[in-house]
């Protein structure tokens, strides 16, 4: 094919980019709902709320989001993806225990409940009610069960594989850890005296099972 060397022809255009601006709009929806959510509930929470809290317009949030849903369960898995995070971190500075220490040590740091994060147990207990009465949401939340069971369990088989026990696969044991945690935290989500007593409770036990 013959090429014009005055005039060669335009480059192919680079692969898109995300935008730095639209990820900077995306990380302030997520801080002002994580800030509206928390403080007010899921449900009293209007698309409308996030977008005068942030600062932007509607159509600035469907090009991030296609719903609340949406955006909740995108917090939900920064968390997640923050809490295996420090799971991991701790599993590296308990290696030098013996197993059954460092199995309690690892078991009460699933369980336990820091004052910072009893919003986000409330808010993650409403949204599993409102999901279970909503068509399709259900699923939604399954999904992110499983996505955050797999996490687990990726964490467990690579760095704590002494809460695996015998006969049971690293997925198995993430997911009854996570059914375990999630009930502990709606009996514990109040704090106090009882509350410590069941934590403790469940750690003995679930430590002296796995360890």
């Amino acid at each position: 094919m013959y090429r014009d060397p005055v005039n060669p022809p335009p480059a192919e255009p680079a692969a898109p980019r995300p935008p730095r601006r639209r990820v900077h709009t995306r990380a302030r929806l997520l801080a002002a709902a994580s800030e509206l959510f928390l403080t007010v509930g899921f449900a009293r929470t209007s698309i409308e709320d996030v977008c005068a809290a942030a600062g932007y317009t509607r159509g600035a949030f469907y090009s991030n989001f296609g719903s609340k849903e949406d955006l909740l369960l995108a917090l939900f898995d920064d968390q997640a993806a923050s809490r295996m995070a420090e799971l991991e971190a701790l599993a590296a500075a308990c290696e030098a225990l013996g197993p059954q220490e460092r199995a309690r040590r690892l078991v009460e740091a699933l369980l336990r409940v820091d004052p910072a994060e009893t919003g986000w147990i409330l808010l993650f207990l409403e949204f599993r009610l409102v999901a279970a009465r909503t068509e399709g949401l259900a699923e939604r939340v399954a999904a992110h069960d499983r996505t955050v069971s797999q996490a687990l369990a990726d964490v467990l088989a690579r760095a704590l594989p002494e809460l695996v026990p015998p006969g049971a696969t690293a997925r198995q044991a993430a997911a009854v850890i996570l059914a375990a945690r999630e009930g502990l935290l709606a009996r514990t989500a109040a704090g106090g005296a009882v509350a410590e007593d069941l934590l403790d409770a469940t750690t003995a036990v679930l430590s002296g099972l796995l360890g």
